[in-house]
């Protein structure tokens, strides 16, 4: 399996858990440093890493490569590198900060699709889990470029789910809610105030979740949207 943005929090927690639950996981990431330290981390002969930029095609396809080469293919592919961004109201936002977040969390995500699906469908089964947001489905103030991205993922999700549900190949989103993490530590107490149970995910619930997508229990769900928010989505 590949894990994209592996060198991160959540991807980096996915990766240790999947490597618990058997799998062999190729952790892919910017920075060489940041991948040796989550490989360090879990501690496993089952796991190494790829440095890799997203947006760049040649790289994608070497990555991918890399996997098919090392591993014998991809079973599943989380597709989860991503960036924030800065916080501004639209007319004071940077294009230039516009363009690099629609780069990596949408053109990432669509050059991770169109490598790795041609490798799946040659086995004829796979599970995608593309890393959305609770941003995919509402808006957020002062987060154009982060929101605009997070929905575009989910678009890009339901056109590759019908395109390969027939390969056999499933594709979701996950969607999470503010997450226990470095990532999401703004503004959190007006975060927890609009939160419904009063807290932030955990790291294991949204790897947990993945799993779940990843794995068999899961062969009926293709297409869909997964909240993992505390009952945010449902003000």
């Amino acid at each position: 399996m590949v894990i994209t943005g592996g060198a991160g929090e959540i991807g980096s927690f996915a990766g240790e858990l999947f490597v618990e639950e058997g799998s062999k996981v190729l952790l892919v990431d910017l920075k060489k440093e940041a991948l040796e330290k989550a490989v360090q981390s879990i501690g496993s002969d089952a796991v190494s890493y790829a440095v890799a930029d997203v947006t760049q095609p040649e790289q994608v396809e070497a990555y991918v490569k890399t996997a098919v080469e090392r591993y014998g293919g991809i079973d599943v592919f989380l597709n989860n590198a991503g960036i924030e961004g800065p916080v501004h109201p639209l007319p004071a936002y940077e294009v230039d900060d516009f363009d690099k977040i629609i780069a990596v969390n949408v053109r990432g995500v669509f050059l991770g699709m169109k490598h790795v699906l041609p490798v799946m469908a040659e086995k004829g089964a796979g599970s995608i889990v593309i890393s959305s947001s609770i941003a995919g489905v509402i808006g957020s103030p002062g987060m154009v470029a982060y929101t605009a991205s997070k929905h575009a993922t989910i678009g890009i999700m339901r056109v590759a789910a019908i395109e390969v549900a027939p390969l056999g190949i499933r594709v979701n989103t996950i969607n999470p809610g503010p997450v226990e993490s470095r990532m999401m530590h703004r503004s959190k107490e007006r975060i927890l105030k609009n939160t419904p149970d009063g807290r932030y995910a955990t790291l294991e619930e949204i790897a947990k979740m993945m799993l779940f997508l990843a794995s068999d229990e899961s062969s009926h769900c293709t297409g869909g949207m997964y909240m993992v928010d505390g009952g945010t989505t449902c003000r």
